[in-house]
Parts: C-alpha cells; structure tokens; sequence
C-alpha cells in the first residue's frame, strides 16, 4: 500500500507540472540528432530522387554541417534521370528538386531537351498532377537558370485549366473523372497557380487572381482546430491511397499558401491568428519518427519562417516551474518557428490568475528585463502576492517598430501555466489519546515530522486518537496540500486509510475507536501509524513513520466481518527461489600407480604385437605405385589412416564425442574417396600382371 501511495504521489507531481504541454518550443537540437537518424541513406543513396530531395532539404533547413555525403550519389542519379528519355515528369520534377540543393551540372542540351518535354507535358496535362509536375518542373529550372525561355505562352489558359479542378468548399479535385475533393489537393494547386503566375510571359487576369483568393478563404473556413489553439488541414478517409493524414495534408496547403502569396502582390486578408495556429500544429506534433512526417514538418515551419503573408512569433519558457526557495527567475524567451532571431520587442506579463480562478488577477502589468547575454526576458522576483502553487501566468508581445506589425504576427496575449513550488513549513505537530467521554488527554507526544519518529501509544475501544499539525507557505500563508493522510498497518498486514481535514493552517483528524471496531474487524494488537503529505508544488512532501498503537478491542461477535485475504507478495511468489545446495558423494578410492602404469602397459601390448607381425610378414614398399596421380593417391590414404589415429588419442585427451565425430565424418569421406581410388589402381594393375 505504502508504494501505491508514493505512485500516487508521483503521478499527482506529473499531472499537475503536465499541465504546460500547451507550451510550444521551436526548433532544437533534438531535431537535428533525429534528422541524422531518419535520414541515413541505405549503402550510400536513398531509395528514389523523392527521398533525396527530402533529406537535402532538411539538412538544409537545420543547418546541419556534419551529415552524410550525398552529393556525388544524388548527382549520378540527377544525370542518369535527365538523361533519360523514359523519365516522366514526376521524375523530372525531384531530379530538378534535388538539383537545387545539390548543385550539379546539367549538360545544356538536356536542359533544353528537359525544357521541351515538360512544356509538352503541360500542354498534354489531364490531371492536377500532371500540371503540377510539369509546371513544378519548369519554375525550377527558371530558378537554376536565367537564361532558359521556360515561359508560359498561354499561361492563362493553363490557369483556367486547373482552376477547373475547384470546388466550391475551397477544395480541389485531382481529377475531372475524380468526383471526391481534398485539402491535399488544394494545397498542390496553389504551389501550381503560383508556378503559372511565375512562368506567365503576360499579367494573369486580376479576376483569376481574386476568385483563387475567396478559394483560399473559403478553404480557411473548414480548417480544424485543437484545444490549445493548434489549427490544422484534414481530410476524410475516401480512398486509402489518397488520404495523406493531417500532418501532410497541412504541409501541403501551407506550401501552396506561401508560394502562391509570394507571387501575387495582393494581400491575401488572412487572418494572423490563422498563420499561428499552423505553427502551433507543427511545433505541437514534437518529433516525429516518421521521415515523411518530419520532413513535412521541417518544410513547413521553414514556410512559416520566410511567408509574406505574416512570421508568427513564438513565446518559449525554459522552465514553466519556479521555486520560491531558490528563488528562481521568470525567463521567457522570443523567436521564430525556427529559433530565429526577432526584432527589438518588449514581453510584458499583464496578469497571473490562479488556476480555476476566475477572481481579478493577482499582479499588476510589468515588463520583463531583456538580458542580451541569454537573449531571454527575465522578471528576476515574483510578485509577493505569488505564493505556493498554481498558476496561469498572461503574457504580450510588444513591438518597437510599426513596420514591423506588418510581418510578424504575435497574437493578443498568451496564457502560459505556471507552477511555483516551495518548502512547506510543518510546526505544532503532535499526536495524543483522548478520554471519549471527557474528551480529556490521557497522553500526548510532540512530533517532528521532518525527522524520524518511534512515538508508543495505546488505547481501548472507548478511546479516542488525535493527531494535528499545521502548515504554512514560504509567504505566511495557509497551505492545503492535495493529499493528507494517516495509515494504520495491523501486525496482521490489513491497512486502514483516513483523510486528514484541515481548517485554515491547523489540520487535525480524530479517530473514535468505538465507532471504528467494526471496519477494524475487532483486531487487536500493535498497529503502524504513517503520515502522507504531499502536493506537486510541495518540496518536501512526506511519507513519514509516525510510531505504532497497541489497540485492545472486544471480542469480535459471531457474525463480524472478517478481514479481506492479503495479496500475494509478487515478488515473493515470482521472485529468486532459496539456494539450492547440492552434496556429491565422496569419490572412489583409486588404485595405486604401479597397477595403473601395468595396465596401460598391457594396453600397447597388442600394438606391439601388430607392428612384429608386420615384420615377419615382410611388408615392404615394392607395390607402392609409380605414377603421380596413385602415388598421390596412396599417400594421402595413409596420411588419412594416420590423422584418424592421431583423432582417436585427441578423443581420449581433449575432445568430446561431438566433436570428434564431426572432424572423423570429414576424414572418412576423404579416405572412401583416395581408397576407392588407390585400390582401383592396384586392382588394374594386378589384373595387367595376371593376363601379361
């Protein structure tokens, strides 16, 4: 009982500091660690030109010098690609991605050769994918080269051709066979309008211009938005192989958005609340494990970084817990999605409130001091009127130059929660038995509940026990933890939980024995008294052994209920098992040397008796063959014979029957095979003797 106590005080301190995951981080290090993890090319390259481009991109956008050596692999495959008279426009358009970041070179005749099939390819388009390919395609070689003629002749037309594609929803279809609708879809239509608007060797139709412009506002009217402010594109589940999921789908309207509003000098009327909400998505998702997901994310921020259409700024808090013992600082740090630096700016805090409170707030406006050395915002004392607890903590941007409202975006106000911890004073603690009629103190014990305590006590059924103590903030005042209570523990392992009140500072429980001897199921005997004091802004929570109680309480009548049977102990019934000791029994006297020696003796007796025997048959090596291949033959099938003998002692010595069996199968199909071989040859020879 007393770890699940200690669970609870720690899931308590997790959910209360978890309260401030509405915050949003820009980029850091962490990202950068986890590029170079999903993006580890396989033997050298990715898998297609698509990856490639993914991977240089984001090594881009972070800045990373220390990444892998991509160049040479993308730009053979950049070659192979463009050289290639089969490549469609989709593999054009990422080799040409790609080049942008890789740099390499493009032999002029395929340039040209590039530049006629893709106009070709957008004159023959039936498809938003097929115009999205082609004119992605020519705007990037327009941005490679200056000199290529990539314009559009009838650039309009081409707009109307996609502008066909429309819903009225804001949405785009893929197709005119497709009836379905997507924000996917809209989102790569406006990157294809804004490639149009660039190619176009004319002015496009203002008219063309403002319709797609009441398309963009109509396709903000449907976007989606989180508790925490996070607005995001989804789209629903029609076709599997077309639903790209919310993180996709809101990267890919993000970058029809800011391509588009980078081409049009008209202002697109969004809304900058809008523009934040994107960002929030995108720095609310973390890091994600997924290499398209986190290219999308990285690609979208760096959107947001550079748009015309509005930079929203982003509030960070290196820590959104304070201590009033350390007497920490408030620090707020300013930046762009991506870490940037902003212009001069002021953050100002403009009111604290007390979490669930709806009362006037608890500070007055103050501007928070600028430190140049950590680029943070610093209120270095918190308010007296901050005490121990939680809070939620309104901030506001202020810009120093007019001109600069019209590119950066930083919201009305941000509310931030905060926590604000600090040691709790514990004083007047103390435990006592009572007279349940008088209700006079039979005895009394000071406690120190920041020490250790052994404190002995005992009562009756007509008794009564009382504890109190008092707690007080680092500011004087009054403290109600989240949590108080008094265990008692019987000898027997059956536990009793009682919520300790509180009335002001002074908390105190009493316990009537008399109307407790039932839901103590009449045992009696020595029970533990432990204390448990905690909260998420308390430093020194507590769970402190208080000392133990010898309670004498009647009989248990015939038909009280008994305890609940005691959990099995997992640790007992599944944990390391006694040691098992094992005695072997004594070993068998051995015979004495000289015995052992004559034995072995005996043993080469038979060896002995064989190699005389050889003698006497006269065994000579007259027959032994002549010729190279035999007598190559006839060696190795004595060496043969020998290595199987020289096997048998290792038997005896060292190796085991696994062992030795393995090497002898080895052998033995060499001396089968120059055996056979051998003995044919002495047979043939026998058999030339006889007939000669």
């Amino acid at each position: 009982m007393a770890r699940r106590l200690a669970g609870f005080l720690v899931l308590l301190l997790v959910v209360s500091i978890c309260e401030a995951a509405f915050l949003f981080q820009p980029i850091s290090d962490s990202h950068r660690s986890t590029a170079l993890e999903l993006f580890t090319p396989d033997h050298g390259s990715f898998k297609s030109l698509e990856e490639t481009y993914e991977a240089l991109r984001t090594f881009q956008i972070l800045g990373i010098e220390k990444k892998p050596d991509l160049t040479a692999t993308a730009c053979r495959s950049i070659s192979e690609t463009v050289g290639s008279s089969s490549s469609t426009a989709k593999d054009l358009f990422y080799a040409l991605k790609a080049n942008s970041i890789a740099e390499c070179k493009i032999d002029k005749k395929a340039s040209k050769g590039i530049i006629s099939r893709l106009k070709a390819a957008v004159s023959g388009a039936s498809s938003l994918l097929d115009f999205y390919y082609s004119v992605g395609g020519l705007v990037l070689i327009k941005d490679q080269s200056s000199e290529a003629d990539v314009h559009l002749a009838d650039a309009e037309g081409v707009f109307r051709s996609v502008k066909a594609f429309s819903q009225s929803d804001g949405r785009w279809r893929y197709s005119s066979n497709n009836p379905e609708s997507s924000a996917f879809a809209a989102g790569i239509a406006l990157e294809t309008h804004a490639g149009i608007v660039s190619l176009a060797s004319s002015e496009i139709d203002q008219s063309l211009i403002s319709t797609l412009k009441n398309d963009i506002i109509k396709l903000f009217d449907s976007i989606e938005k989180y508790d925490d402010g996070a607005l995001y594109f989804d789209d629903k589940l029609v076709d599997g192989h077309e639903y790209q999921g919310p993180v996709s789908t809101t990267s890919s309207v993000l970058r029809g958005l800011t391509a588009f509003a980078a081409v049009t000098a008209e202002n697109l009327n969004l809304p900058g609340d809008k523009i934040l909400g994107l960002a929030k998505f995108f720095l609310g998702i973390g890091v994600p494990g997924d290499a398209k997901d986190f290219f999308n994310q990285i690609d979208s921020l760096a959107c947001l970084e550079s748009n015309r259409v509005s930079i929203p700024l982003i509030l960070s808090f290196p820590s959104t817990v304070l201590s009033l013992t350390r007497k920490d600082s408030l620090k707020v740090g300013v930046s762009t999605v991506l870490g940037s630096e902003v212009p001069s700016l002021t953050v100002k805090l403009v009111g604290a409130f007390s979490s669930g409170s709806k009362d006037a707030s608890l500070v007055e406006s103050q501007e928070l001091n600028f430190d140049k050395t950590s680029g943070l915002h610093i209120l270095n004392d918190l308010p007296k009127s901050i005490d121990v607890g939680s809070y939620t903590f309104v901030f506001e941007i202020v810009l120093h130059e007019p001109k600069h409202e019209e590119v950066y975006f930083k919201g009305s106000q941000t509310k931030v929660p905060i926590s604000v911890t600090g040691l709790i004073k514990i004083e007047n603690s103390e435990i006592a038995v009572l007279d349940s009629d008088l209700g006079s103190i039979e005895s009394q014990k000071k406690l120190d509940l920041a020490g250790k305590n052994a404190i002995s006590l005992s009562a009756n059924h007509l008794q009564k026990l009382r504890l109190s103590f008092q707690l007080t903030t680092p500011r004087g005042r009054s403290f109600k933890p989240h949590q108080a209570f008094l265990k008692l523990r019987h000898e027997s392992k059956v536990e009793h939980i009682f919520v300790v009140g509180n009335s002001g500072k002074q908390f105190e429980i009493v316990l009537n024995f008399l109307g407790l001897v039932e839901k103590f199921f009449y045992l009696s005997g020595k029970y533990d008294m432990e204390l448990t004091v905690g909260d998420a802004a308390m430093e020194n929570s507590l769970l402190v052994a208080i000392g133990h109680i010898e309670l004498d309480l009647p009989e248990a009548p015939e038909k009280a209920p008994r305890p609940p049977p005691q959990p099995v102990d997992p640790y007992s019934r599944y944990g390391p098992k006694a040691e098992i000791t094992h005695i072997f029994r004594a070993p068998e006297k051995r015979p004495p040397q000289e015995l052992s020696l004559a034995f072995l003796g005996l043993t080469i007796l038979p060896l002995l008796g064989f190699l005389i025997g050889l003698l006497r048959l006269g065994v000579n090596l007259k027959n032994f063959p002549t010729k190279p291949l035999p007598a190559t033959f006839a060696v190795l099938f004595h060496v043969g014979i020998g290595a199987v003998l020289l096997l048998y002692v290792f038997f005896w010595v060292k190796l085991d029957l696994f062992q030795t069996l393995k090497i002898l199968g080895f052998l033995g199909g060499i001396l089968v095979f120059v055996g056979h071989r051998i003995l044919s040859h002495l047979a043939a020879a026998s058999a030339k003797l006889k007939s000669a």
